[in-house]
């Protein structure tokens, strides 16, 4: 299928004001030669509104588009709850530990661990970060990516991974974090009137014409898809092999709430390098928070926009459709209806005009996370690998040189290793599982390493180290037990080695790198009181209205 010649003009339209406007950006004044906090901190400038869009347009990409929809469309609006705890998350990052972040004067998430720790800390962090960025976030989001283009447009699925790259590189890797969050400025414009225009045609065609109606009756027609909190047996979904697996296993019940699930959101939200880096790059820390306070925003709008097509799609399939749908949402190859195909099957379905702000759309979300995840992989790899054990007096531009080539080559390796996702019915529950292979052991070393003065390297080693075994192993031990779940039990096991080892070799002591914190480090201005109160009461709502 081809877009129109008015969608086709929308489309590159967008390409062309993003490229031209990372590349704008991206100059520097006369005789200034561009240095390492300009290209990995945008020069530290960013004010609260860049902060909060960049935010969400790095978060926001592929696999909310496209693997939250198909997550939507199995699983229903349970899948939310990684939204709306989000915006949760963001306040508790913006009043505990971004001050601290912001007080050491860091570029890096393993910049800290050195700070606190030790080098052994900071570079087995570092090794791991720059592993999970580029084998599962850009692998996912160009596969997620390339599929969509396959969906829409039959463009060979190999062609859409390179062609997405060659999108994301030709300005983020010239301009640096500063392109890329300026250009996120704009992405999240297109990525929201995007969003929503698809959102109001997927429940125009659940209700006959009318979008408001059509809402009413997915709940109607699908009431265990508006389940937040589910039950074992309660939802049986595909499992993406021709037969079916209970929900459960995905979001266990309760214990989303008071588990797995804030470890999941802390260790993306509070110490993950190509989130914090937005905040690292505020001007000021209360701008930093005031970003995090409208990204919360956003982040509650979000279902919406992800979940709800999915949502639509599945009604549109149980009630028979048309042919065309439910062939478009048939992997050819298995002859099964894949979860994954959801949202590019519906974009195909847009009238003229609104399919190329769609498209749009998608490809703001999949090129600007693609962008946030290269420039932040350059950077841990720059400033804790690369000047750390190659070039220890390696100058500014050969440090942003060399950022380059890195992006260049996390590009690459992704893209050869994407085609091999094909097998999965939902990606997004891929990345979050296999995210969380190594988030019990980011979040334990973070939060003893702020909050507890006795906490020493060597625990500190233990965590990091031991965080993907432990989870290998209770996964083949126990197949049945919800990741999110086990990632619950990752962490209550490190943080007792951790309490153990840093009491005995400390002998009660406080370690020597500890943070000294009190109450006026984590004071917040009375705007962000009010937005952090006004969250927390949606978020309350919404958990009453679809318990």
């Amino acid at each position: 299928m081809l877009l129109e010649p008015i969608d086709l003009a929308v489309f590159v339209g967008y390409c062309l004001l993003i490229i031209g406007m990372g590349l704008f950006v991206s100059r520097e004044k006369k005789g200034h030669v561009k240095n390492s906090s300009d290209y990995f901190l945008a020069s530290k400038a960013l004010p609260w509104w860049a902060v909060g869009a960049s935010l969400i347009a790095s978060n926001i990409s592929a696999e909310q588009f496209i693997g939250m929809s198909g997550s939507g469309f199995a699983l229903g609006l349970a899948i939310s709850t990684y939204e709306w705890m989000a915006a949760a998350t963001l306040l508790v990052v913006a009043i505990f530990f971004l001050p601290v972040y912001i007080k050491k004067g860091i570029y890096t998430m393993p910049g800290f661990l050195l700070d606190r720790y030790d080098t052994r800390v900071r570079t087995t962090m570092a090794v791991f970060w720059l592993l999970l960025y580029v084998f599962v976030n850009l692998t996912s989001v160009l596969y997620l990516g390339a599929l969509t283009l396959n969906t829409i447009l039959d463009v060979p699925l190999f062609t859409g991974i390179v062609g997405l790259a060659l999108f994301a590189m030709v300005y983020s890797i010239y301009g640096g974090l500063k392109a890329v969050a300026w250009t996120d400025v704009v992405q999240v414009v297109f990525l929201i009137a995007g969003g929503l225009a698809t959102t109001y045609i997927a429940l125009s065609m659940v209700g006959n014409g009318d979008a408001w109606e059509g809402l009413g009756l997915l709940r109607k027609e699908v009431p265990g898809h508006f389940s937040m909190i589910l039950s074992k047996g309660e939802m049986m979904i595909p499992d993406g092999k021709g037969g079916t697996k209970d929900a459960y296993l995905e979001l266990p019940g309760l214990s989303v709430l008071v588990g797995g699930m804030w470890i999941t959101n802390l260790s993306y939200w509070g110490f993950n390098q190509y989130i914090t880096q937005r905040a690292l790059a505020a001007k000021s820390l209360d701008e930093a928070q005031k970003g995090m306070i409208f990204a919360g925003f956003l982040k509650l709008l979000m279902p919406l926009i992800v979940v709800i097509p999915g949502i639509a799609a599945w009604v549109i399939v149980k009630n028979g459709g048309d042919t065309t749908f439910i062939q478009s949402m048939t992997d050819p190859a298995t002859g099964l209806v894949k979860s994954d195909r959801a949202y590019p099957t519906l974009l195909q379905l847009l009238p003229v005009g609104l399919k190329g702000l769609a498209f749009a759309a998608l490809t703001a979300a999949i090129v600007s996370s693609l962008a946030s995840m290269a420039n932040s992989t350059s950077t841990i790899f720059t400033m804790d690998i690369y000047t750390k054990y190659f070039g220890k007096n390696a100058s500014e531009t050969k440090q942003v040189t060399v950022g380059r080539i890195t992006a260049l080559v996390a590009f690459a390796i992704a893209s050869i290793v994407a085609p091999a996702l094909g097998q999965l019915d939902q990606a997004f529950q891929f990345i979050q599982e296999y995210t969380g292979f190594i988030s019990p052991g980011v979040f334990a070393i973070f939060f003893f390493g702020v909050f507890w003065k006795k906490t020493t390297s060597n625990a500190a080693l233990v965590g990091a180290s031991l965080s993907i075994p432990l989870s290998v192993v209770l996964k083949a031990v126990f197949p049945n037990l919800p990741f999110l779940d086990r990632m619950g039990v990752v962490f209550l096991i490190l943080s007792t080695l951790m309490v153990v080892i840093s009491l005995v070799e400390g002998k009660g002591k406080d370690h020597p790198n500890s943070i000294e914190v009190n109450r006026d480090l984590f004071r917040t201005s009375t705007q962000f009181k009010i937005g952090a109160i006004l969250i927390a009461g949606i978020i309350a709502g919404l958990y009453t209205i679809f318990w």
